[in-house]
């Protein structure tokens, strides 16, 4: 059966300036890579373009990873912008293997800001960074007109050291891999959107916001050849998984029923129309790994209390290669496509 059938082709996204849409993580973010920054750049980058680059430097394996956090409202439900850029940084680095050893930060504040909203937030980074065993060796601050920013917006970059004979990359998935999901999804998302004004769900849903370093370390310390690892932020898993179909030329077939969404986080997104594949996590990972060694995966994951939700939720065939299905609960196949932009801005 072609399932390349089932989809419809998009329209073409021809406009002469920036929208919302070029920054979720979906296909319009890929189009504004691909068309204009990579042509525009020319010989000087890299072509890989995966959340942390690796590198050899006097025979020493390096992960390198920037990312910047301009998410509304600056303090949520389970985190602050502070923590938040901390573990999404640590995470990047994390799903390329490494251990995360330095980051940078450079603060851009908005003119009439409170101080004390700043300390607040400086205090969470800390604390995150702590908990991470990262330093904090350098950083910047800037300040723009009232108007101009949003409070506060972070931008962060990271280095770590990935030992040798790990090779964790979007493009290893083969066929026969399961994909392994660390916990419930869609919590980070829903968190964010409970507090923004006029949305109210009748539940306090906490952000999943944490560093996962450790958790990969466990995977790592198992010996198994992990294949994949990425932390499915900015368009959910659904866009984590078609990234990687793409980049690994295999076709990705998910079971719905198996798929860990809290039923708070299932509410709030039918309340607004969403699909909790789209939502975006921030302290959670997808892994693909071989099917004879998952039982080893799974049993490192869920020892640690960051990962104890872990679950299979699909696997890697030969089927409709470069695309991602799910079996639904009436036993029908959807394609679950990559999103033209982000469902709800401002959530990362």
């Amino acid at each position: 059966m072609d399932l390349s059938a089932w989809v419809c082709p998009l329209p073409l996204r021809d406009s002469p300036n920036i929208v919302m849409g070029h920054g979720g993580g979906g296909a319009m973010s890929a189009e504004l890579i691909e068309h204009l920054f990579l042509p525009s750049f020319g010989s000087a980058a890299d072509a890989e373009l995966g959340d942390s680059a690796v590198f050899d430097i006097g025979g020493v394996r390096l992960a390198f990873s920037t990312d910047s956090y301009v998410v509304k409202p600056m303090v949520f439900p389970g985190g602050t912008i502070g923590d938040l850029a901390v573990n999404g940084t640590v995470n990047d680095l994390a799903m390329a293997g490494a251990q995360p050893l330095v980051m940078s930060t450079a603060f851009i504040l908005e003119e009439g800001t409170a101080l004390t909203d700043i300390a607040g937030i400086a205090k969470a980074l800390g604390r995150a960074a702590h908990v991470a065993g990262v330093r904090l060796v350098t950083g910047d601050t800037k300040v723009v007109d009232a108007g101009h920013g949003d409070g506060v917006f972070i931008n962060t970059a990271g280095i770590g050291i990935v030992a040798d004979g790990v090779d964790i990359n979007p493009t290893r998935a083969q066929v026969g891999d399961v994909v392994i999901v660390s916990g419930d999804i869609g919590v980070h998302g829903v968190a964010v959107m409970s507090c923004r004004e006029g949305l109210e769900f009748g539940t306090e849903v906490r952000s999943d916001c944490a560093s996962l370093n450790g958790v990969v370390a466990d995977m790592i310390a198992t010996g198994v050849d992990i294949h994949v690892l990425r932390d499915p932020t900015r368009g959910g898993v659904a866009a984590t998984l078609n990234e990687i179909a793409r980049a690994s030329n295999i076709g990705v077939a998910l079971v719905e029923r198996d798929l860990p969404i809290p039923a708070d986080v299932r509410d709030a997104c039918g309340l607004l129309g969403l699909d909790p594949l789209y939502v975006a996590n921030e302290g959670k990972l997808i892994a693909f790994v071989p099917r004879e060694d998952s039982d080893r995966i799974l049993e490192a994951m869920r020892g640690n209390p960051l990962s104890a939700g872990a679950a299979v939720i699909g696997e890697c065939v030969a089927e409709h290669r470069g695309m991602v299905v799910a079996r639904t609960a009436l036993g029908g196949n959807r394609v679950v496509d990559l999103p033209a932009g982000e469902q709800l801005p401002r959530i990362c």
